[in-house]
C-alpha cells in the first residue's frame, strides 16, 4: 500500500521488518527500498582513500515536501560512519540547492530498533530515536 514497488527484496531480515513497519505507518505517504538498479547512489571516501558508491536503503515520503533518506544498519563496518557523513552533506547541499523538497537523513541501527520496536507505531517515533543532526 505505501511502497512504490510491489515486492520488497531486503538485503537483511532488519530491512525486511523496517520496510513491514513502513508499510502501516500512518504518518507517510510512501517509500521506497533503494535498489543497486534503481541508480540513487551517492559517492563517498571510503577507509581506503578511493571513492566507492553508497546506496542508501530507504527514501521515505513524510509528506509532499519532506523526504527521508534512510540507512539501516546492524553491523557496522569502517565505512559507516564515513557513509553517514556523506549522507548528512549531501542532504545539505541539495537542500540548499532547490526549495521543492527538503530530504532528511536518518539512520537507523538495528540495535536501536530491537531494543525499541515495540514502542514504535508512527514514523515519528523513529525520526525523534534516530534522526541526524
Amino acid at each position: 500500500k505505501k511502497s512504490v514497488f510491489n515486492k520488497i527484496i531486503g538485503d537483511s531480515q532488519f530491512e525486511l521488518e523496517f520496510a513491514a513497519f513502513l508499510e502501516n505507518c500512518s504518518d507517510i505517504i510512501s517509500f521506497a527500498k533503494n535498489y543497486q538498479s534503481l541508480g540513487f547512489k551517492i559517492e563517498y571516501q571510503g577507509e581506503d582513500g578511493n571513492i566507492h558508491d553508497f546506496f542508501p536503503d530507504f527514501l521515505i515520503k513524510q509528506s509532499e515536501r519532506e523526504v527521508y533518506i534512510a540507512e539501516t544498519k546492524g553491523r557496522e563496518d569502517l565505512d559507516d560512519v564515513r557513509k553517514i557523513k556523506r549522507l548528512q552533506v549531501w542532504c545539505n547541499d541539495v537542500n540548499s540547492a532547490q526549495s521543492e523538497r527538503r530530504y532528511i537523513p536518518l539512520y537507523v541501527k538495528q540495535e536501536d530498533w530491537e531494543k525499541y520496536q515495540n514502542g514504535l507505531n508512527f514514523f515519528n517515533d523513529i525520526i525523534n530515536l534516530c534522526k541526524l543532526k
